[in-house]
């Protein structure tokens, strides 16, 4: 049974969620102002995080800032519905996924399901992928460049592992997103174009100058092989 953190200062919303995420299947603790939930999140040994953006004390970017300075605990943001900018900069800091207030229980844990699901899918002992001086080894999630560690989110480690093990062809968007990231692709979303630029900086450049990861106009995102 999953242990979920529910951080929102709305308490009608959060003993509602977390009524429904019980009856789910969940454990549900509940933090009602930034400050306790990030308390609580270093304290103790949860599965995932929800997160609000807007809360008293510690607002959920700052929260989840100082967060990946020590861990990479799956996160889930709550944003108001629109606000673009809340949803790039919490993807950018490393949130997993990202759900709009207000949002439908079912459609929350639908989300909350995929993400623990690439999670368990990560954990497979032994199994790793090499692709020129790439590693990827989803048992402890971990990545390396020429033997220098990446410092990957739960998302982006789904992403590249997609990318890496179909190289030199193309994935479409919305393959990576339902697959990457557990969700069917929307008309404005670009939480993929987030993510892969947050790979490719955390990449670095290639020595024969050419992208690690090519991106193909109205189609998708291909990973290019690097025979040197």
């Amino acid at each position: 049974m999953a242990q979920l953190l529910l951080i929102d200062d709305d308490k009608e919303l959060t003993t509602m969620l977390a009524t429904y995420l019980q009856r789910e299947g969940f454990r549900v603790a509940v933090a009602n102002d930034g400050l306790t939930g990030l308390q609580m999140a270093l304290a103790q040994q949860y599965d995932l995080l929800v997160l609000d953006v807007m809360m008293p004390q510690l607002d959920g970017i700052s929260l989840l800032k100082r967060l990946r300075q020590v861990s990479d605990k799956p996160v889930l943001m709550l944003t108001a519905r629109g606000d673009d900018i809340d949803r790039v900069v919490g993807l950018e800091l490393g949130a997993d996924d990202y759900v709009p207030k207000p949002c439908l229980p079912r459609e929350l844990v639908a989300r909350i399901r995929a993400i623990l699901r690439r999670v368990q899918l990560q954990q497979q002992p032994d199994l790793q992928l090499h692709e020129g001086p790439l590693l990827l080894t989803p048992a402890n999630r971990s990545a390396s460049v020429y033997g220098r560690a990446l410092e990957l989110t739960g998302a982006e480690f789904s992403l590249l592992w997609l990318l890496v093990s179909q190289a030199g062809r193309i994935v479409s968007k919305a393959d990576l997103s339902a697959q990457g990231l557990g969700k069917t692709l929307s008309q404005y979303d670009r939480s993929i174009d987030v993510h892969i630029s947050n790979i490719r900086a955390k990449l670095g450049p290639r020595p024969d100058q050419q992208p690690w990861i090519e991106a193909v106009r109205g189609k998708g995102y291909q990973w290019l092989k690097y025979s040197a």
